[in-house]
């Protein structure tokens, strides 16, 4: 939905217009500091104002106020039936940059969540697919726990057998030295194996199951006629 533009604009805005894009702290105070007369404002105004102090709070990194203010812009996208501002999808993006702030904040299950939600409306949108695999290498489970844990205890384990080597087979027990040697350095190697195989096996796991979430996306929506095979939703 276009909102027509009016030939007069507000003092407030003429003075935030002389603020450069990208100066997302001096965004950021100018809102808090005229947030009273800002949400005054017609709603063109108040709406291009809001998004900018919402993209400022993301991009300096204030992510705690950054969730709060997405949903306050979200819902205002929705109300107004805002789809596209400045020539960008401002529901889509809100989102991601909520999912994003979810990720930031370690609240990785609601980041899953919304990224999932991306997904289903647009099964294409790649970034969203990236984030969500992120996102769940994050969200370690037990197997990923009990393979550290297994690779930290077998480190553990060389550091005790070197100091075996060294203080007393070197001295007193030279003729095991090549075995205690062989020891040390087997289990060396499989504290990195495990290691290694757990994380790769983790990482197997998510693509399958994001990969697996997103065919399953597809199907339904080329079974409603939704989308064409290979074809974005647009």
């Amino acid at each position: 939905m276009s909102h027509p533009k009016s030939t007069y604009h507000s003092k407030v805005y003429r003075d935030f217009k002389e603020v450069e894009a990208t100066a997302f702290r001096t965004i950021i105070r100018f809102y808090e500091s005229f947030e009273n007369e800002i949400r005054k404002l017609e709603f063109g105004e108040y709406f291009e104002l809001l998004i900018a102090y919402t993209n400022a709070l993301f991009e300096v990194g204030s992510y705690q106020k950054h969730l709060l203010m997405a949903d306050v812009a979200i819902e205002a996208s929705v109300m107004h039936n805002i789809k596209f501002f400045g020539g960008v999808d401002i529901f889509h993006q809100m989102l991601f940059k909520k999912a994003a702030s979810c990720y930031h904040s370690k609240d990785y299950p609601k980041a899953d969540y919304i990224l999932r939600e991306l997904i289903r409306i647009d099964p294409f949108d790649k970034d969203a697919i990236l984030f969500l695999k992120k996102c769940l290498r994050r969200m370690r489970p037990d197997l990923i726990q009990n393979t550290r844990a297994a690779s930290v205890f077998l480190f553990f384990m060389v550091i005790v057998l070197v100091c075996v080597e060294v203080l007393a087979v070197n001295n007193f027990y030279e003729r095991y030295h090549p075995l205690v040697k062989a020891a040390r350095n087997t289990v060396f190697f499989l504290a990195w194996a495990v290691l290694i195989a757990g994380d790769l096996r983790h990482r197997w796991r998510v693509n399958k199951e994001v990969e697996n979430f997103v065919a399953a996306i597809k199907k339904k929506k080329q079974k409603s006629g939704l989308v064409d095979e290979g074809v974005p939703i647009t």
